[in-house]
């Protein structure tokens, strides 16, 4: 007698029901099951979709461009001649995959040539580089030779060839290159005071008593009569740590130690900005102008000389000035000077005009707008811009006929606001004309002195459409190329669906995207996961249909899940009220992200609001450990890798910038080690061994937090690894993301020591 005799009809048809509910939500993984995820891994994609976009490398005439893509044919560069509107294949691929093999004896193959990169001569000849030789191909040809050194950096050479910079013990010298006389310019440098050189972002000092790499840097006056440089002062400065377990031949770790500085340090290194007088041989350091290491400061010449100017940004990004330096007399005047409450850009649009005016970008209207001021007071001339947009950055700037061409988002009514868009304005803020009328995300290229510009037009669910047009007035001239998804519609591809919901603010519009498998039913209900980045510099939401297939969404999606992502209320790109939503208040930014998906939800019944998962990396590792404890009982599932878990101890200017300065009580209360307490859900932890950007000290940190909270949790490091892994190409650690979800969120057993293949 069969089991299902036994039981009564009601409890056979309950488990039949059962059984077929379990088996229509959630299907079992195979290794199908990872290859369908396998094959949006961006090594592997970007040869799927032909033509994707046109990135161009201009000829010096400014009259055509060349670029790379994929086709049927494999990797492929294509030459365009604008005026003849023509596209066509650059040179011949099979017959240069040929002569290089014949030369080589290596099998080379023409959908794969070994470069990126080509120079196309006016003879029509072809030149790149391989394997430390210079290559030169014209049809039927094939010549070679050892490519040209690269520049000595421990030099530096003036601009009339006279003269030849350089260090020794720490100070500054110059021979003349006509007679060979050597000029010592500096004399109090010794070691960690050393001029004319910089800390470099990603400098390590290995062991004890390593040695930091060698930089050198200086700053010539048009004239070569001056030069601009800086001290840089290590007296003070304070170490982070690393150790280094992963090689081969040490048996023993390997100390590693960087200058970074941490939120509200003193004990930094320091730049001091010095001017030299090759004739005088005199030397004015501005000790006032002093600054740690990680704000910098970069001055330019003027024509004549006798200036620099540059802008100098206070500690804290709270203020900025635009600073004028008479080299001669060393007075420092202050052209401008802006503040903010809560943090200015640190990378705002200036341009110098050759009429005594210069073009300024500043949030202080609320929005990022243009001005045109006058150099010498500082004060306002008129509004280039003006209005509740974003202006992202200048295109060209015509000075002869006084019209400006520029980026911008948030303009256009009714239209996505991130969405950027390119416009001309008269420089006395009249004419201002939309150039790219489309509704789509318009992402650019032009060279300087091209009466035309590439324009890459798409949406997240649109392919991108590659035209030239002309630039001064948008209008098309030629189409170069439309993007063939056509392998990704036979595998059952839908691509990204967009959604709006309504913020924490219960006013404003937040925008998200949402993914599915390939495989999807609507008769099926599926766990969602939030793939989050709430950093405050960005808005990580794909806005282009590149974006929104390259990436780490759709390659989990294939698993059996929705993928979400969402800019909520304190990210970049929707004025300065928006994003200073975020600043105090790092921690919240996934809140706007539960909203958004319970919004999903309510429309969607496939989504299954009771299994609901996060991840990030880096300030998006910060943002998923802190979801899955700030919203307990919403996400059951979070992989937080490359964390900075408490922001007192990350790198300063971020922090510093986005999180709030000085450093206050709300660093601590919103710190993932303050609240692991909070923890329900299954958290799993990964970091890089030696990750110099965000110091693994914070992940171990919180998980100390977390066993003296008696919390279950998983932690995951990878020795060798810096804070690059678990990206879009895949490896290692893409799986164990994957296999934690699949386990955990989906419910499934993962295929263990199964190696995804990325390529």
């Amino acid at each position: 007698m069969s089991k299902f005799q036994t039981l009564p009809l009601f409890r056979l048809q309950l488990f039949i029901l059962l059984s077929i509910i379990w088996n229509t939500s959630y299907s079992q993984i195979n290794e199908e099951t990872y290859h369908r995820a396998e094959y949006f891994l961006s090594n592997n994609i970007q040869r799927e979709v032909y033509h994707m976009e046109v990135n161009p490398n201009w000829n010096e005439d400014k009259t055509g461009f060349w670029h790379q893509t994929y086709t049927a044919d494999g990797k492929r560069f294509f030459s365009t001649d604008i005026e003849k509107k023509i596209t066509n294949e650059a040179f011949d691929h099979q017959e240069l995959a040929e002569l290089i093999t014949q030369r080589t004896g290596e099998s080379i193959d023409s959908k794969d040539l070994p470069f990126n990169r080509i120079q196309i001569g006016k003879d029509g000849s072809i030149s790149f580089e391989w394997r430390n030789q210079s290559w030169t191909y014209t049809k039927g040809n094939l010549e070679s030779k050892k490519a040209t050194e690269p520049r000595n950096r421990e030099v530096s050479i003036s601009p009339d060839g006279n003269w030849k910079a350089y260090t020794r013990n720490f100070n500054l010298f110059v021979e003349n290159l006509e007679t060979g006389e050597e000029i010592q310019l500096s004399f109090d440098g010794k070691k960690d005071y050393e001029y004319a050189s910089f800390w470099g972002w990603s400098d390590m000092i290995h062991g004890e008593n390593g040695e930091r790499p060698f930089h050198f840097t200086v700053n010539w006056s048009p004239d070569s009569k001056r030069i601009q440089t800086q001290i840089v002062d290590l007296r003070l400065a304070e170490k982070m740590l690393l150790l280094d377990n992963s090689q081969d031949d040490k048996f023993r770790p390997q100390l590693m130690g960087y200058y970074r500085a941490s939120p509200g340090d003193t004990t930094v290194v320091m730049y001091t900005p010095v001017i030299f007088d090759l004739e005088e041989k005199s030397e004015t350091k501005f000790q006032e102008l002093s600054l740690p290491h990680f704000i910098g400061m970069y001055f330019n010449w003027d024509s004549s000389s006798e200036n620099l100017f540059g802008t100098y940004l206070h500690r804290g990004f709270k203020a900025f000035d635009l600073l004028e330096i008479n080299a001669q007399t060393a007075e420092i005047r202050k052209v401008y000077s802006e503040s903010s409450p809560t943090h200015i850009n640190n990378n705002n649009i200036f341009r110098r005009l050759d009429n005594g005016s210069f073009i300024l970008g500043t949030e202080k209207s609320g929005w990022n707008q243009l001005y045109l001021m006058d150099w010498n007071s500082g004060s306002l001339i008129n509004k280039i811009t003006d209005g509740e947009f974003v202006v992202k950055n200048i295109l060209y700037l015509d000075e002869d006929n006084e019209v400006l061409y520029f980026e911008a988002s948030g303009k256009e009514k009714d239209v996505n606001p991130y969405y950027s868009f390119v416009y001309k304005v008269n420089l006395d803020g009249t004419g201002l004309t939309l150039l790219t009328p489309e509704n789509s995300f318009h992402d650019v290229s032009y060279s300087p002195g091209s009466m035309y510009f590439v324009d890459n037009y798409s949406t997240v669910n649109t392919p991108t459409i590659s035209v030239i047009r002309e630039l001064e007035t948008g209008k098309i001239v030629y189409e170069v190329s439309k993007a063939d998804i056509s392998n990704l519609l036979k595998r059952g591809y839908q691509s990204p669906k967009q959604f709006t919901a309504t913020a924490k603010d219960g006013k404003t519009t937040i925008y998200g995207i949402y993914y599915l498998p390939t495989t999807f039913s609507t008769k099926k209900k599926y766990p969602i996961i939030d793939y989050t980045y709430s950093g405050p510099h960005t808005a990580i939401t794909p806005k282009t249909f590149k974006s929104g297939l390259v990436g780490l969404q759709q390659p989990m999606a294939e698993l059996g899940f929705v993928l979400v992502t969402v800019d909520g209320l304190g990210t970049h790109g929707r004025g300065k009220a928006f994003n200073d939503v975020s600043y105090n208040n790092l921690g919240d930014g996934t809140t706007d992200h539960v909203l958004a998906i319970n919004k999903l939800a309510s429309k969607n019944k496939f989504v299954d609001i009771d299994k609901v998962g996060i991840f990030g990396h880096s300030a998006g590792g910060y943002d998923a450990g802190r979801a899955i404890l700030l919203h307990p009982d919403f996400y059951k599932v979070a992989v937080a890798s490359a964390g900075d878990h408490d922001h007192r101890m990350e790198k300063a200017w971020w922090p510093e910038m986005y999180m709030g300065y000085p450093v206050g009580d709300f660093y601590h209360n919103q710190s993932n080690i303050t609240n692991a307490a909070n923890l329900k859900g299954h958290l799993l932890l990964a970091h890089g061994g030696i990750d110099e950007n965000v110091n693994p000290s914070a992940t171990f940190k919180f998980a100390e937090a977390l066993i003296n909270a008696g919390k279950d949790f998983d932690l995951f490091i990878w020795p060798s690894r810096n804070h690059s892994f678990g990206r879009t190409s895949g490896d290692y650690f893409t799986k164990k993301r994957w296999d934690y979800f699949i386990e955990h969120l989906l419910g499934e057993e993962p295929i263990r020591h199964y190696q995804i293949k990325t390529d």
